[in-house]
């Protein structure tokens, strides 16, 4: 990265299972990126951004420091780090879907741990460990906590009474025989920035940019066009069942007592509304994907 431009906007990219998902919304949002097999440094096509890999572990550290003007990374990463940094936008997406990620307190099936207070005196590990250590201490809980390098799961029974663990599902840590005694947060991609790069106007404004086209092309993702002509007759009765989710745009055609119909609905509503549309008389329907979706 080359740090003597100083009209260029630092971002630093989360490496590891943020990584995929996150650079399809980059590319739904209209940034092309070019990530090379062993190199850190992903190219934009926009001259104005350089980048870089970083895990999201690690990423608020950096992005407070200064080494990065901003970046995408959990808030639960954020909170572990007490990172004094400026939250941009909140970006709800994960790496298998749109649902917040959870960390979570998980026994073994078997333990006689019940509840968070039942792990007085014994052992935790987790990766979120000063997280865990803070959150414990406000519930006057007494426990062990050591951090985990990895395959957290498999620490029950032997090395650890318990675990704080992340989840999306909860399919892995039943896949390992665990169960959830309780969640002690939830979590969201989080855009950030630097402080002093948020108070530089022109970083700022490129920063703001950057979110206005994620938040439109993650509002898209859930979310399909339909095209569709209506006959007179059928108007009020296609409408009716339009109106009540969005208000569609109606011009008429040049084909006397017929209206073009466009409007833009959740994508799991699609499948239920096209046979009721057709039914009300709605002919040539057509469902489109969008790229963005700007409120």
């Amino acid at each position: 990265m080359n740090k003597n431009k100083g009209t260029i906007l630092k971002v630093g990219l989360p490496k590891g299972s943020l990584q995929e998902s996150t650079l399809r919304l980059f590319k739904k949002a209209g940034y092309h990126i070019t990530v090379s097999t062993r190199s850190y440094y992903p190219v934009f096509d926009d001259p104005e951004i350089e980048s870089m890999l970083i895990r999201a572990q690690e990423m608020a550290r950096y992005v407070e420091d200064g080494v990065l003007d901003c970046g995408l990374t959990g808030r639960d990463w954020v909170l572990e780090q007490n990172a004094d940094v400026v939250e941009v936008a909140e970006l709800r997406y994960a790496k298998e879907g749109f649902r917040p990620v959870r960390w979570v307190v998980a026994v073994p099936m078997e333990s006689k741990i019940k509840s968070v207070k039942d792990l007085n005196g014994k052992r935790v590990a987790t990766e979120l460990m000063g997280f865990t250590k803070r959150y414990f201490k406000s519930k006057g809980i007494k426990a062990e906590v050591d951090f985990s390098w990895g395959a957290t799961e498999v620490k029950p029974p032997y090395l650890a009474d318990a675990i704080v663990e992340i989840t999306e599902t909860g399919t892995s840590l039943r896949a390992n025989n665990l169960r959830i005694v309780d969640t002690i947060i939830e979590s969201t991609t989080r855009f950030i920035a630097n402080k002093k790069a948020w108070h530089d106007k022109a970083k700022r404004r490129k920063m703001e940019n950057i979110a206005l086209l994620l938040k439109g092309a993650l509002a898209a993702e859930e979310k399909v066009g339909l095209k569709m002509n209506v006959p007179s007759k059928s108007y009020k009765k296609v409408l009716s069942l339009l109106s009540a989710m969005h208000s569609p745009t109606v011009a008429p055609l040049s084909d006397s007592g017929w209206y073009a119909v466009d409007v833009v609905i959740d994508e799991k509503t699609v499948r239920d509304i096209i046979p009721r549309l057709k039914s009300a008389g709605a002919s040539g329907i057509v469902e489109y994907t969008l790229n963005k979706v700007i409120p």
